[in-house]
């Protein structure tokens, strides 16, 4: 059955429609949305193989017009000459500014495909296929896209809202399970900002989450709305919806130090370490019961994702780099280290002004020796 989650932003509102088989529907769905409009299709090597025939016939079926472009997978895809190569695509192939482009993928697709989309002809029309759990519950919804550089991830790109987001659950039965453990650290990462009982729904009903049916989709359908809730009240990220970034600020500095290599470490996993790290920081700092601290690193360890620094495959560069890598984040204003920080189970909040000091004696302590 199909679940629906509105995000509110007044004219520019959309669905996100969720559930098995809604790739099979996205032609009546994006020709109700968006009549006569022609797809500049972007998707990746995996997906093409696994997703796009049942997205194809759709589009097919509904006389929709449409043009494909499949780039290599993997978050090293997520660049400027990818960039290029997309806008390229879309202009050669002389669609309008009412003609739509089409993300089928997950987050590297998606953020890239958006970029793109927000940038050609100053701004097209946009449309989410999400294919990866980390895709459905998170990067597709909400509006952000970017690229990364050397200096680090997401440093480049631009807000670009969607029309409408299709996300089949029915997509992710395809996945490895290291990558549906990946999405689903960013799914946790909603419990623990705001939702205690949903973290405690999770920690209870995991094991159906990651078997299918039901509750998957519940499961995406909650933490779809709880980020249309965040997009609803602070679209640009100028206040609350910074919330979302709950273990990012360590995640990435992570990510830059492994240069985004996927062998070694995907963002999922990226993210479960650096929740794991907010809540022991917060414990450090006296703000948070080192039992939270535990739970977090518990649950997470018992579905298989990673929860410490020395679970990176390849080692780490000392405390000093690290925080090199976090200074350089987007999550820095005017040089001060911006990081969310907790006071218990879905008690999350934005600290300002966090000593470097601090931090590097807490990366200090964790390194493994």
């Amino acid at each position: 059955m199909t679940s629906r989650v509105d995000v509110q932003l007044g004219t520019r509102s959309y669905p996100i429609l969720i559930g098995p088989g809604v790739l099979e529907e996205a032609g009546p769905a994006i020709a109700a949305r968006l009549p006569r409009a022609r797809l500049a299709i972007v998707t990746d090597e995996n997906v093409a193989a696994s997703q796009w025939p049942r997205l194809e016939a759709s589009l097919n079926a509904s006389g929709i017009a449409h043009e494909i472009l499949v780039l290599p997978a993997g978050e090293a895809t997520k660049s400027f000459a990818k960039l290029e190569q997309v806008v390229d695509f879309v202009l050669a192939g002389r669609f309008e500014r009412n003609d739509c482009v089409l993300a089928l993928g997950g987050g590297v697709i998606g953020d890239l495909t958006g970029f793109a989309a927000g940038i050609v002809r100053r701004g097209m029309e946009f449309v989410q296929a999400p294919t990866s759990l980390l895709a459905q519950v998170d990067s597709s919804v909400g509006g952000k896209t970017g690229i990364n550089t050397k200096r680090g991830k997401n440093l480049v790109g631009v807000f670009q809202q969607p029309a409408l987001v299709i996300a089949d659950t029915a997509a992710l039965d395809t996945l490895s399970p290291r990558e549906f453990r990946a999405g689903y650290a960013e799914m946790a990462k909603y419990g623990l900002i705001d939702q205690p009982d949903f973290f405690a729904w999770l920690e209870q009903n995991w094991r159906e989450v990651f078997a299918g049916g039901q509750p998957r989709v519940e499961a995406i359908r909650r933490s779809c709305q709880s980020k249309a809730d965040v997009v609803a009240r602070d679209e640009r990220e100028t206040g609350d919806r910074a919330l979302l970034n709950l273990g990012h600020t360590f995640a990435h500095a992570l990510e830059g130090a492994t240069f985004y290599d996927g062998a070694r470490l995907v963002h999922g996993e990226a993210v479960a370490i650096g929740m794991v790290l907010a809540h022991r920081f917060s414990a450090r700092l006296g703000l948070l019961d080192p039992a939270d601290a535990d739970r977090v690193e518990r649950h997470l360890g018992e579905v298989g994702l990673p929860t410490r620094m020395a679970d990176v495959p390849g080692g780490l560069p000392g405390a000093e780099a690290l925080l090199t890598y976090i200074a350089q984040d987007k999550k820095v204003s005017r040089g001060a280290l911006t990081f969310i920080l907790t006071r218990g189970i879905g008690r999350s909040f934005i600290a300002r002004d966090v000593s470097p000091a601090d931090v590097l004696a807490f990366l200090t302590e964790n390194l493994p020796a």
